[in-house]
């Protein structure tokens, strides 16, 4: 009994959220499509059982050692270092590290023992619009843009986590930058119709966001607000600022 996590990767190296997603399709063919253009392979990190023999008591150093036996046999590891200056690296390039107590047991349901420690950067972006909150008069999200080589202005994420008047308050103070156009995204299994709907702003406001995740040119987990920058030209907010 494995451990693990399913991952599908982009062209430069990092895992595609997106392609990851589509396989939550009811349609046999369609999976069997995507299997074919998009192959996913799964990567373990811990062993809990093998045979009878249950490892949930034993140290991570021990369970750790027991995969490494698995290996040979086809199963794909997670790679592992033994101190923080060779964990740097990861820090830098990919969205973090998980941190594990090797002499750990394993908690089903528990983050006994380990961390997770993101690599938490900063950019500035466009607010190109946003979308209503579920409760009337309130702002639930801001989308975000930067611009791409071509000078088109390119929705990258949101953000949210806004207190509730702060939600109140920015209606008014994105109103005046309203251009009228409105839409609602493709229908969700997970949000409601209203959370999908989104109003655009003229692309004049700035604001500082952080965020921990990237992949295919998106920020893939909710950015947050850490100023707004009256002081920075819309034009530059690029899209280069991802890769960094």
């Amino acid at each position: 009994m494995l451990d693990g996590e399913i991952v599908i990767e982009s062209a430069d190296g990092q895992q595609d959220f997106d392609a990851l997603s589509q396989r939550i399709h009811p349609a046999a063919s369609r999976i069997a499509q995507l299997a074919r253009e998009t192959p996913a392979r799964f990567i373990a990190f811990d062993l809990l059982a093998d045979g009878d023999d249950v490892l949930f008591e034993r140290s991570f150093t021990e369970r750790r050692a027991a995969l490494e036996l698995l290996a040979p046999g086809g199963a794909e590891l997670t790679p592992i270092v033994y101190s923080a200056a060779e964990a740097e690296a990861w820090l830098r390039s990919a969205e973090g590290v998980i941190a594990k107590e090797l002499a750990a047991p394993y908690r089903p349901g528990e983050r006994t023992g380990m961390a997770k420690i993101k690599r938490v950067r900063t950019i500035d972006v466009v607010v190109a619009g946003w979308r209503p909150g579920r409760e009337d008069g309130t702002v639930g999200s801001l989308m975000l843009g930067l611009y791409d080589g071509d000078g088109e202005l390119q929705v990258v994420g949101h953000t949210s986590g806004f207190r509730a008047a702060e939600r109140r308050e920015l209606v008014g103070r994105l109103a005046p930058y309203e251009t009228g156009e409105r839409g609602s995204a493709e229908p969700s299994r997970w949000r409601s119709d209203k959370e999908l709907e989104w109003i655009a702003v003229r692309p004049e406001l700035v604001i500082e966001v952080s965020f921990d995740h990237v992949s295919g040119q998106r920020i893939r987990h909710g950015a947050k607000v850490q100023r707004w920058r009256e002081d920075k030209p819309p034009a530059e907010c690029r899209i280069e600022q991802l890769a960094d």
